[in-house]
């Protein structure tokens, strides 16, 4: 992956590393979230799609919960990819979206049961990260 110099001075990009084993599953294999999530705990996307089934089954509670954790284990995968708390995650490399998708999550579930400053928060850190992932993920 080809990435150009900041001219701004900021930090590079960070990419989180694929996991091949868990697309497979989730894709080819169709296993469910909740398999992939307890094969793959640090794999974010499952814990997003975890988070939307039960947002979309209206079960709130549970489904901040599991964007809460995908969240974290999103920030130690971030960590260990060089990420200092701060700068680009690119929506474009399918590794990031699933920590994006997880903070975009995290922010709707937080709106619903009133916590006002984690949303908001959440929303902000979701447009800073990545601007492109605001835009397709806050509807």
């Amino acid at each position: 992956m080809t990435t150009h110099k900041n001219l701004l001075g900021g930090p590079d990009p960070t990419y989180l590393p694929e996991n091949e084993e868990a697309y497979r599953l989730l894709g080819e294999e169709s296993r469910p979230p909740v398999e992939v999530a307890a094969k793959h705990p640090t794999f974010s996307l499952a814990w997003a799609m975890l988070a939307d089934d039960a947002f979309e089954a209206g079960r709130v509670v549970e489904s901040y919960a599991y964007a809460r954790t995908g969240y974290h284990r999103g920030l130690d995968s971030l960590r260990r990819a060089g990420w200092k708390g701060h700068g680009p995650i690119p929506w474009e490399h399918r590794a990031n979206r699933g920590f994006l998708r997880c903070l975009a999550a995290l922010a709707r579930a937080a709106g619903e049961i009133d916590e006002k400053d984690e949303t908001e928060r959440c929303w902000q850190f979701l447009k800073d990260s990545s601007a492109e992932a605001y835009t397709e993920l806050k509807r």
